[in-house]
């Protein structure tokens, strides 16, 4: 059986579609469909339904899909094996929104540089489902908010930047003070559905602002964007930075003091691959330490 196959018979039922899958993986919709065929005929059972563009599991694939991907884990922790050393081999990496464009950069380059034999997977995600991700070893190591609760033991955690909240306003209102700001323009809302989101609900809450919401939303650089067209104000974490050009912003410290957003690495000390991100965690801290002297 081609490990290959069932590659793609994962990617078609995470991605929802063949069309999906074929982007994924770089090749056709009809190599795609062929190869799930194949393997239908190895397994001898349906494995996917299709239903118009979209595709469901069947009882069958549903009963093989776990396996399938932990055999696909296995195959690629073969060349871990192989190559008994920090240098070779296949990482398998989470990242938040913010993360995969503000911080994972610097340090993948870092990476490659001195490591040029790795091979990175990475899986975007909010904080939550890529905990449960390292936890369960889907991820070797992933760059989350630090959990608002204590980690499973086979997991190790480092802070890598803390982030502040501030009052996000047109430029124009930068002398303004941050809470009539927060108590009288419209709010756009980071997601309280989210773990930063309700860290500046609870800000508010703690300071008695009653704020009057327009807009709720989980994308802090579509916020930026909506507070520079005047759209209202916002209470977000300082986030790394490329944020979206062009913009006339303020960034308004608060006056009351408050926890900041805290980001690192979560690792899986269980990995087969732990002498990798134990290189990942050392390169993350030097560039790290580089952005903080670059802002200095």
């Amino acid at each position: 059986m081609d490990t290959q196959f069932l590659n793609t018979f994962v990617a078609v039922v995470d991605r929802g579609s063949m069309a999906a899958a074929a982007r994924l993986l770089n090749i056709t919709p009809a190599a795609v469909a062929q190869q799930i065929r194949t393997l239908e005929r190895e397994i001898g059972a349906p494995l996917i339904a299709r239903v118009g563009r979209t595709v469901n599991v069947t009882e069958a694939g549903a009963r093989i899909l776990e396996r399938a991907r932990t055999l696909l884990r296995d195959v690629a922790d073969l060349r871990t094996v192989a190559n008994d050393d920090a240098t070779a081999g296949e990482l398998r990496l989470g990242a938040g929104t913010n993360a995969l464009t503000g911080m994972l950069p610097d340090i993948l380059a870092r990476m490659v540089d001195k490591f040029p034999r790795i091979q990175v997977f990475i899986k975007p995600g909010y904080s939550p489902e890529l905990h449960r991700a390292v936890d369960s070893g889907e991820l070797d190591a992933a760059i989350v908010l630090q959990a608002p609760y204590a980690l499973p033991k086979t997991c190790d955690w480092e802070l890598l930047r803390e982030e502040p909240l501030v009052v996000l306003a047109p430029a124009r209102m930068a002398q303004r003070d941050p809470h009539e700001l927060l108590a009288s323009e419209p709010l756009i809302r980071y997601d309280r559905s989210q773990w930063g989101g309700r860290q500046a609900d609870q800000y508010l809450r703690t300071a008695g602002i009653v704020p009057h919401e327009r807009f709720e939303l989980n994308a802090l650089n579509a916020i930026a964007v909506m507070v520079d067209r005047g759209l209202g104000v916002s209470l977000v974490p300082d986030w790394a930075r490329p944020w979206p050009e062009g913009l006339k912003l303020a960034r308004i410290p608060l006056p009351q003091p408050f926890e900041p957003r805290r980001i690192g690495i979560v690792w899986s000390r269980s990995t087969i691959r732990l002498r990798l991100v134990q290189a990942f965690v050392q390169q993350a801290r030097a560039a790290m330490a580089a952005t903080q002297h670059d802002d200095d």
